[in-house]
This record gives structure tokens, sequence and C-alpha cells, in this order.
């Protein structure tokens, strides 16, 4: 490192607020701090900004109806069609030669469609859904990995006023199953695979296997060739394949099937906690207008941006902010099939350098992977085209967030650090980039218009510097309507825990932590199942993993409780070393202090366990789980959903023997 470059990282060391640039200040969307004050005031009038952004077929009556809570409604007496938002009115506006979505597969292949020749996909695809029996309502599901055909899929449903239900190309042949039987879904479309890392994989036998769960008819599947020859498949009598069956629509006409603004857009299937997977219900009107919105607030998004979000579009990050929110606003929207190391640890940002992106919106566990690779590699790439910066999926600790905003920023772009869920729809909790200082670590006030805030058990809201309990004490547009088919469990997950009934108060509770500062800056600390008990002592596991990862030399962690005979519960670490660096003594001892440090005597670790690898879903969260049956010496439980299921007796075997 040149003198240069340490004295730079020192200053950002130091540094605990970042101010956004003139240049981005003068360019942005929003820059008026009054935006606070004007919602507020004009709560729930303001939404009407929202949904301004979008075309209505019928002007809505009332922007909140709240006559039956918590089962709110948004632009009651409005209709509208979520595809012809995101499609049709741009080419009536002049744009049907801008670029919609520019997609490159594993293998290095690409697509581009125009907003055009994207509405020609939609058209044909709708029409071929038309012609095997899918109605109005019908909720269609797709089970597809990040390819054109998704979102193609996607506007095409809801052109015909169908909603989609996507399942994760990743998920289980059971998840699958699981989703269509809750949706009771008669129509699948899937593909015969997809790649990873170079490798072709077989989803249609993954296909086929859940559809032997399926307690129902399933009338159709539609099987889109991704492969080619790679994967030699047969299919079955009520399968067709994608592209003969779409040369029979071809040029096929479809209008958009006009919408109540609360007729559902789609289902988003998402964790319980009970084990069974709960039906997000979004609806047209306020989803799509919210998203419009924090897309248009907080992503800064133009119509002549390029525009990358580098989530899975099986998740609600890539239905808000690859889909929906970016192309309702005409943006040219990139979408990317494989991972961010293959064939080489640069390829996202040759795909930056190459494209020319704006505004890149990527998670917390990319960045620490971008930091243990090493800064050599974003550095082999002209970035100068980014000019805005944000963060999804989990808190980001300081220590990520300033190497991001120097090594891939260049200290120029702003970074938004979002909070927000599939159950909100949309960004609930983060900074105007136009707007408000950055603070590394912290997500940022509530957005305008959100009531978000920090209390204790009582409900009471907590001193600056504590800890408690996020709750939001006002509806939003892009809010879930309840859960498919059970209004009863809706009410008990979300607005139980808070709400008064008999005060007609209703409070949504999203089970998260977090500590609010002086100037009502929100850090959130994580899951409140997240926590560890020791000596009586509950301790985030959050907290303590951003002090971990803090340390210089450690790429990430994920902390646990174990069992212990006199605490009851101890606190155990498990980290990945940065390249370069030994998972030695020294380490080790950096750790625990970082956590003393930061935490105190109470979250002192039990043990640091150093390890190449963490135990990983196919969607890339952390099974803390397995983790913790290695800490208190339990059998290990099932590890079928692993996409690296030989770490975990890796880990096992060196705790023995340590």
């Amino acid at each position: 490192m040149s003198k240069e470059d340490a004295t730079l990282e020192a200053r950002l060391a130091e540094q605990e607020a970042f101010e956004p640039p003139e240049s981005f200040v003068e360019q942005a969307n929003v820059t008026d701090p009054g935006i606070y004050d004007e919602f507020e005031e004009n709560w729930p009038e303001c939404w009407e900004r929202a949904a301004d952004l979008l075309s209505w077929d019928e002007s809505y009556d009332t922007v909140l109806d709240d006559g039956n809570e918590p089962f709110y409604e948004w632009f009651t007496g409005g209709e509208l069609n979520a595809s012809y938002n995101c499609l049709d009115r741009h080419i009536e506006d002049g744009a049907a030669d801008r670029e919609a979505i520019k997609w490159e597969g594993e293998l290095g292949e690409t697509r581009s469609y125009t907003y055009g020749e994207l509405l020609e996909e939609v058209e044909t695809f709708a029409a071929t859904l038309r012609g095997l029996g899918v109605e109005e309502d019908d909720v269609v599901t797709l089970y597809l990995p990040m390819i054109p055909e998704l979102p193609i899929a996607m506007l095409a449903c809801a052109r015909l006023g169908a909603p989609h239900s996507v399942v994760f190309a990743g998920f289980s042949a059971d998840a699958l199953a699981t989703r269509m039987n809750s949706a009771d879904s008669e129509y699948l479309v899937t593909c015969d695979g997809y790649y990873r890392r170079g490798d072709a994989l077989d989803h249609l036998s993954k296909t086929n296997e859940g559809l032997e769960g399926v307690d129902h008819e399933v009338s159709d599947v539609v099987v889109v060739d991704r492969l080619g020859d790679d994967l030699d498949h047969s299919l079955a009598d009520n399968q067709r394949d994608y592209d003969e069956l779409v040369a029979e629509y071809d040029g096929e006409s479809v209008e958009p099937v006009s919408r109540d603004a609360e007729d559902m857009l789609f289902l988003m299937y998402t964790s319980g906690t009970t084990g069974q997977p709960k039906g997000v219900k979004h609806t047209t009107g306020g989803y799509l207008a919210y998203t419009a919105w924090t897309s248009h607030a907080v992503l800064d998004l133009e119509p002549e941006d390029t525009y990358w979000c580098s989530a899975d579009i099986g998740w609600i990050t890539g239905h808000s902010y690859i889909v929906y929110g970016p192309l309702a606003l005409g943006t040219t929207s990139v979408m990317y099939e494989g991972t961010p190391d293959y064939p080489d640890k640069d390829r996202l940002w040759e795909i930056v350098e190459r494209e020319g992106v704006d505004v890149f919106y990527t998670a917390p566990t990319a960045i620490r992977a971008f930091m243990k690779w090493g800064s050599d590699y974003p550095e082999e790439h002209d970035l100068s085209s980014l000019r805005l910066l944000g963060t999804v999926g989990e808190p980001i600790n300081p220590r990520a967030w300033k190497w991001y905003y120097k090594h891939i920023g260049g200290e120029e772009c702003p970074i938004v650090d979002t909070w927000w869920q599939t159950e909100t729809g949309g960004m609930m909790i983060t900074t105007l980039p136009g707007v408000n200082t950055m603070k590394p670590g912290s997500a940022g006030p509530p957005l305008p218009g959100v009531d978000a805030r920090v209390v204790d058990t009582q409900g009471e809201e907590v001193d600056a510097g504590e800890a408690g309990y996020v709750t939001v004490n006002k509806p939003w547009p892009g809010m879930l309507r309840t859960l498919y088919n059970n209004d009863e469990r809706f009410l008990s997950e979300y607005w139980q825990e808070y709400s008064n009934e008999d005060a007609d108060e209703w409070v949504y509770f999203p089970e998260d932590g977090a500590k609010i500062d002086d100037d009502g800056y929100i850090t959130i600390l994580g899951r409140v199942d997240d926590v560890i008990n020791v000596s009586g002592h509950r301790l985030g596991t959050m907290e303590i993993e951003s002090a971990v990862v803090g340390v210089d030399g450690i790429a990430e962690a994920a902390v646990v409780g174990g069992d212990h005979e006199v605490k009851g519960e101890a606190v155990y670490v498990y980290a990945i070393p940065e390249d370069d660096y030994e998972g030695d003594a020294e380490l080790e001892e950096r750790a625990r202090e970082a956590v003393l440090d930061s935490i105190g005597p109470i979250a002192k670790p039990e043990d640091v366990i150093f390890t190449p690898e963490l135990p990983k879903t196919r969607s890339g969260k952390i099974m803390r789980r397995l983790l913790e049956d290695i800490a208190s010496g339990n059998e290990l439980g099932n590890t079928s959903t692993l996409r690296n299921p030989e770490v975990v007796d890796d880990i096992a075997a060196q705790v023995e023997t340590d």
C-alpha cells in the first residue's frame, strides 16, 4: 500500500459521516430537505406524488381507505395495468428504441431488448398464456433462473391480470410443490436448466420431481430451452416448448387488462416462523406506485440511466428493483445470470465498465466477498460511469461500507443503505442521496411519509443510543395487503405484538431490532430472534458480527450461541480470513478485542473458529442452525439445502480437534 493510500485509509477509518458530492446533488431527483415536513403535514395525500408517476385508466377516488384496519386499501377506485405502465406508455412517449433490458448470460452470451421489442415479446407470451386458458386472477407459477423469459413472463401475466408467483430457481422440488399447492396454481413456466460456474444444471428434472408433489391437476407447463443440446430432455404430455409455443402466437397483440388498484399483482412466498411459507400478497396500484417512487427518490433513476441491481428476480428485491420500479420509470435495467467470480473475480466490474452502469445496487454479502478478493479486481476497470451505489438485504458494517465507497465509488458516489422487506414491497429506511448525510453502518432515517420508530417491549420509543425494536406506525402504499388465504396469520404475524385493537391503533412489527441516534438515523441490528442470551443479557448477533468483520483481515463472520454450563449460552464466532491472512492466534485475539471494544466483556467470544467457507443455502444465506449444532456439540441437522454441505463436517472436525 502506498503512503498516499495509507493516509486515505486512515482518514476514512476515522470519518463517521459523509456528505453527498455537490455534483450529485445538482442533478438528483430529490434535493429539498423540506420533503420530510411536506410528507408529514400532508399525509396520506403526500402519496399522490407516487401515484402521479403512473398512468391510470381510471382515476382513484381516495388515496387511503382505512375503514377496515389493518386491511388498508390504497388509491381506491383507481384502475391501471402494470404491464402498460412498464412498457406501452414509454413507447407512446417515443421511447420504443430505448433499451429496456440488457441481459448477459454466465457464458458471455448477451441479449438486449428495446422497449418496443420487449412489448412484442410480452404480448406474444401473453397471447400464448391466454391460448393455454389463463384468465384474469389465475395464479401462474414461474420457476425460472435469471433469463429474460422471467421478466417477460411476469409482464405477460400482469398484462392479462393474472397474478404471478415466482419461485426462486435455487429452491428445491418440495418448495415448488408447496408454493403451487398454497396458491392453487394450475400453470407453470420453467426451463430445462441453466449455468453455474460454467456447468449446466438440470432444472427440469427438479421441476418434474416437484410437480409430483402438487396435489391438483397442473394444466400446462411451458419449458424454456436455455441449455440447447447440453441436456437432453423429453417433455411430458402437458409440457410445451416455449419457442415452439410462442411461434404459434407471434405478432398477436394483447390489450392490457384494466385492473383495480387493489387487485393482486403477484404473490411472493417468504419464510415463516412456523416453517410454512407465507404467501405475501402485493397489489397493482399501491405496490407499483411505491416501487416507482422509491426508484425515483432513492435510486435516483432517470430514463436515460443504465441501472444494475445484482439480486435475483426470484426474491422481492428483483421484483421491485429489477423489473417493476425501473421499468415503470422507463430506465434500462441490466440482468446477469451468473456468479460474480466466474470466470474471474472481476466479472461484475467488467460488466459495469462495458455497459456504462450509472447506478449499482447489491448486497453486503457480495461487498464482503469483493473485499476478500481485494481491490486489484475493480481497479482493473473504469468504473467512472457510476454515480450512485446501494446496498440491500442485510446491515452493512462500517468497514465494508467504506471499502465500497472508496474502491467502487471512488469517493464520488453516495451510498444508499436500504432497509426493507418482502412484506413492505419497497425501501422504508434509508437516506435520500441528494439530501442526507451518510453514516456508515446506519441505514438512515425513515423515508418521507414512513412512520418507522424504535421502541421497547412496551411500545415506548427508546432514547438515542439504546437498542429496541423497529415498528411502523402508519400504513404505506407498498405494504402487503394480507397473506394469501390466511387473514388470521396476517394479523398474528405482523400486527399482534404492538397494536392496541381496542383503541384502534394498529402498529406493524417487522421483527427487527435496531438503535436510533440523536439525528433519527436507524441502525438495524438484525432479526429479534437472532439473539444470544448470555447470563441473562440478550445480545444481537448482527452487532457482534459487525464488530468482528470490522477487523482488518476478516472478510466474513457468523455469530451463534452455544450451550455453556455456567453462562447458559456463550458466543461462538465463525470467521473467514481475507486472502493473504492466516486464521492464527493473533487474528483471533484481534477479533476478541474488537467485540470487547464494540459491545463489552459480556459479549466476549467463547471461541473463534476460522474457516475458508461458511455453510450457506443456495440463496446465499448462512445456515446458522448448523453452526449452533457444532457449537453445542449436538448431532448435525439436515444439510440437503446447502450449496456446500461438505464444509459443515470440516468445521465440526476442526472444533473437535481444538
